[in-house]
């Protein structure tokens, strides 16, 4: 399903960055689909929003009377443009691409970075530099502890993994002995 919603939300997700990018409101934007990804959490509301017995304009207006003033007019387009194409549900989505098409607008890069044991704040900083000078952007760094790795760590920026993990080579050293 995960896959089937970012085809869904790609689309709004491009159209709501340009149309943000031209009106200079990509902060805004920001701020508006990741409140209304938030509301989109509580369980109640999502029975109601995937209820076939209830119309789209009325799951317009309640997420519209949920929010209240907090989104900018076509913020509030927006919602009832989704909620006419059965689409409410994927506004989590929506706001995950978003915030990827934002920070790729913006030259930074998301790295997620899973080591065996906590990363020291100097071993961050230097990993974070020589990544920058590899990717030729501005990197996040969001790391991760995961034990089964044994030692050192697994690098990973969308498509791009570096694993330096001892469990990662001896993963290696296994299907090279399994090969001969």
């Amino acid at each position: 399903m995960a896959g089937d919603a970012t085809t869904i939300a790609r689309p709004y997700a491009e159209a709501i960055v340009s149309q943000a990018q031209q009106t200079q409101q990509l902060g805004l934007w920001s701020s508006m689909l990741e409140l209304l990804a938030t509301v989109l959490d509580d369980a109640s509301l999502q029975e109601i929003l995937v209820n076939p017995g209830v119309a789209s304009y009325q799951k317009a207006d309640l997420m519209l009377d949920i929010v209240g003033d907090q989104l900018s007019q076509e913020g509030k387009n927006l919602v009832r443009l989704l909620a006419q194409n059965q689409r409410l549900m994927v506004l989590p989505e929506i706001c995950a691409l978003f915030q990827q098409y934002q920070a790729a607008a913006q030259g930074v890069v998301d790295i997620e970075v899973t080591t065996a044991y906590a990363l020291e704040s100097e071993q961050a900083t230097q990993l974070a530099c020589v990544l920058q000078k590899r990717l030729g952007k501005k990197v996040h760094l969001q790391s991760q502890i995961d034990a089964s790795l044994i030692g050192g760590f697994r690098v990973r920026a969308g498509d791009f993994v570096i694993d330096g993990s001892v469990a990662g080579q001896l993963k290696q050293l296994s299907q090279a002995l399994d090969a001969t």
